[in-house]
């Protein structure tokens, strides 16, 4: 019989480097990235004795990062302009560098709904409640997503799809 201890541990590897990914493609950063991510587990792990009874303990803290990593790209995009920093280890999922600059750029709710959505593979229903907003501003954060990376990157399929209905 594992421990509480060990139940979290598993969860802790397991969904790591995915939430990790996530918080990445929001902040642009790997240290702030990394940053939020363990700040989230930290928060799952304070509150485990309830969470171990949750049906999905990886959605909650996705959840928790994932708005506190908006947040603070929010509140950094209003303080100052910021570089784009580029990660390929975390990142092997897109296919080259143009695109994972163009999603960089992108503001942070579009750069959050195009990592849950395209590179997470988590449903237009699952993206809404890890972004807490309607199903209908999920795909309108990928419209225009899509319409920006497609003025930047150009008509041709660089690897995200238009398939968010």
């Amino acid at each position: 019989m594992r421990t509480d201890r060990g139940e979290f541990e598993e969860v802790f590897r397991s969904a790591y480097p995915s939430v990790l990914r996530t918080a990445f493609l929001v902040l642009r950063d790997r240290g702030r990235a990394e940053e939020v991510t363990q700040d989230g587990f930290v928060r799952l792990y304070e509150r485990w004795a309830a969470a171990i009874r949750y049906d999905h303990p990886v959605a909650w803290v996705r959840k928790v990062v994932v708005r506190d990593a908006i947040r603070r790209a929010e509140r950094e995009r209003r303080q100052r302009p910021t570089l784009v920093l580029v990660d390929q280890g975390l990142d092997d999922r897109l296919p080259d560098l143009d695109l994972l600059r163009a999603v960089g750029d992108l503001p942070p709710r579009q750069r959050a709904a195009v990592a849950l959505f395209y590179l997470d593979d988590r449903p237009v229903d699952e993206v809404a409640d890890l972004m807490a907003i309607s199903e209908a501003t999920v795909r309108q954060h990928l419209f225009m997503a899509r319409s920006r990376l497609s003025e930047v990157l150009g008509p041709a399929d660089r690897g995200v799809s238009s398939d968010a209905g």
